[in-house]
């Protein structure tokens, strides 16, 4: 049996700081996992110094072992670190409830009057802003926590694979295994390997009882909040790779095979998980609300949330683990490496989706400048961002 050399999370914060910090954060945190991690770096290692970048990178690696959201997942990891069981619990809801509470209203606005408000304006002003706050964030992590070849060799390679398109999971896996693979030839110790051997099996077995209910439900389900606190119970316990991942099997499961959603429905609930703070996962929100009402809403936000606890529970106990044995311990260092190469493969498809103009190149230059000479915080880059893309509407008019 595995016994964890974990120290006492430190208890230097109360609750209410927990709290407030992180309602900030889930009310400010536009631009997906990667900007939130951004800011969570920029939060919690450089102003608060909770955490070191190690930790951090740690955590982000961590969370990327198991399934769920990615940030969400370290949100809960820092509380966890910070007040144990309970700060994990508070820092997660409140991460979480400011995006869900968003999504719940512009879900009813939705289904009363079968339209979404227009958010691009905001957006285009906003978008430039977090493609300078994660290509901070990235280059302060790999300079800190990068630090030897085989560490820059894997970064490399999983860049460039994620650049044409390898799976996300293959290339943590992949990562993973080749500095693990590494450590173990040269320790010839099949023991160092048990930590993450055990969260992996962990993982598995979570999954499986959802699984279960839905190979028994089959085609008979229909959309009551249970069988909508069920799906996405399911969902969160074994989706890999984020939005993108989880918009193919909305469509497969919700559209195509129960007909819950039409297409479109499926397309404006992701977007507004998108242009939403906060986790993007809060997409199940929006259709838990289309096909339950209320109940719905809050039915699919804690399904699609509570495997995020278990989960971080679970790899919380294990993360000192770990990192404290050479196998797992260098198994860590190759989904970190490849981890923050994905954030660099989401840092160019952003840059090419936000940047789109000279006027969006200024934003985005003029915010870089801003938070990496001055210092400027990034919810206040955020808040700018947003006029500055709302202005030219409002001239016009």
């Amino acid at each position: 049996m595995l016994v964890s050399t974990e120290p006492m999370p430190e208890k230097q914060e109360g609750p209410g700081t927990l709290a407030l910090a992180f309602l900030k954060l889930g009310i400010t945190a536009f631009g997906g996992p990667a900007a939130h991690l951004a800011m969570m770096e920029e939060e919690f290692v450089r102003r608060r110094k909770w955490l070191s970048h190690e930790e951090l990178v740690d955590m982000i690696g961590a969370a990327n072992l198991v399934p769920g959201p990615s940030s969400t997942e370290v949100a809960i990891h820092i509380g966890h670190k910070r007040a144990g069981v309970l700060g994990m619990v508070v820092s997660g809801v409140c991460f979480i409830v400011p995006a869900a509470l968003m999504v719940a209203a512009l879900a009813w606005g939705y289904v009363r009057f079968h339209a979404l408000p227009g958010f691009q304006s905001a957006l285009y002003g906003i978008k430039p802003v977090v493609v300078a706050i994660i290509a901070q964030a990235i280059v302060l992590l790999v300079g800190k926590v990068v630090d030897t070849w085989p560490k820059r060799i894997a970064l490399s390679a999983s860049f460039a694979l994620a650049l044409v398109g390898v799976n996300q999971l293959l290339l943590l896996l992949g990562s993973g295994l080749a500095l693990g693979g590494r450590a173990l030839r040269r320790e010839r110790s099949w023991k160092s390997a048990l930590p993450v051997v055990t969260l992996l099996t962990c993982v598995a077995l979570v999954a499986a009882v959802p699984l279960t209910w839905e190979a028994l439900a089959g085609a008979s389900a229909h959309a009551s909040p249970l069988a909508v606190f069920l799906y996405f119970i399911k969902l969160g316990s074994v989706l890999y790779g984020g939005g993108y991942v989880m918009l193919s099997f909305l469509e497969t499961d919700l559209v195509l095979r129960w007909a819950w959603l039409t297409k479109p429905q499926l397309l404006d609930a992701i977007a507004v998980g998108q242009f939403t703070p906060g986790p993007v996962f809060t997409t199940a929100t929006f259709i838990g609300y289309i096909l339950a009402g209320p109940w719905g809403a809050l039915a699919g936000t804690v399904g699609i949330f509570l495997p995020a606890f278990v989960f971080i529970a679970i790899s919380g106990k294990l993360l000192h683990t770990l990192r404290g044995t050479p196998v797992s311990g260098s198994f860590l260092d190759g989904v970190n490496a490849a981890a923050l190469a994905l954030m660099g493969s989401v840092l160019i498809r952003l840059g090419k989706e936000a940047i789109v103009d000279l006027r969006a190149a200024v934003i985005a230059l003029a915010a870089l400048i801003l938070v990496v000479r001055f210092k400027w915080n990034s919810a206040l880059l955020i808040a700018l961002g947003a006029i500055a893309g709302l202005i030219p509407m409002h001239l016009r008019a």
